[in-house]
């Protein structure tokens, strides 16, 4: 099977957040739950896009770059805070951001 990049940044995207989300969950429960939710629709969306037809591929590529957005301004919210210090986290984010916005374009 092919690599699908998008998806592997995605997944290396969850196992970074894994010991950050409960630090951010001390802090904020909800912003916790809004974000793991944000970057499980991430690659979820990508595994269903990779493997539907044409006119549905699109849409849930466009979800994922939404959702990836969505985990990356929750990663904002919670460095603005204080709740956490994580630059390499934001990096990932924002490759995660580009290659989910590139996919969702024609």
């Amino acid at each position: 099977m092919a690599k699908f990049i998008a998806h592997e940044v995605a997944l290396e995207f969850v196992r970074a957040l894994g010991p950050v989300l409960p630090r951010i969950a001390r802090q904020d429960r909800d912003l916790a739950r809004q974000l793991r939710r944000a970057v499980a629709s991430v690659v979820l969306n990508l595994a269903e896009g990779a493997h539907s037809d044409p006119g549905n591929r699109r849409s849930r590529f466009a979800t994922a770059a939404g959702s990836a957005k969505e985990a990356q301004s929750a990663l904002m919210i919670a460095q603005a805070w204080g709740f956490i210090t994580h630059p390499e986290l934001l990096a990932l984010a924002d490759r995660l951001v580009a290659l989910t916005y590139r996919l969702s374009r024609p």
